[in-house]
């Protein structure tokens, strides 16, 4: 499924117009201290994040950035719930890269 960036921009840019803290996503990607991190890029992410993925899904999703190899854990599960999950984290990933880019 493709989706176009500017309806990206638009939902996600009244979605987090009012947010008052950091998510749990911006939170994990602000202390990744991979290079080139910033307050914007990860709060971007985070509202990627908030149309995309549910509340524990971001609790899941956020541990990737502490153990990265869970990620690949849970790619290559044959849990069909993990599989789900793997679906919508691939669509947090798709709108983060062309909304954040």
């Amino acid at each position: 499924m493709t989706v176009k960036p500017l309806a990206i921009a638009a939902v996600l840019a009244s979605i987090s117009a009012f947010a008052a803290e950091a998510g749990q996503i911006e939170r994990a990607c602000l202390s990744s201290g991979r290079p080139g991190v910033t307050r914007g890029l990860c709060g971007c992410i985070q509202q990627a994040a908030d149309i995309t993925l549910t509340r524990g899904d971001q609790n899941r999703a956020a541990g990737f950035f502490r153990d990265p190899h869970q990620a690949q854990v849970v790619r290559q599960s044959d849990r069909r719930s993990d599989a789900e999950f793997w679906r919508r984290y691939q669509l947090f990933g798709d709108t983060a890269a062309a909304y954040c880019s």
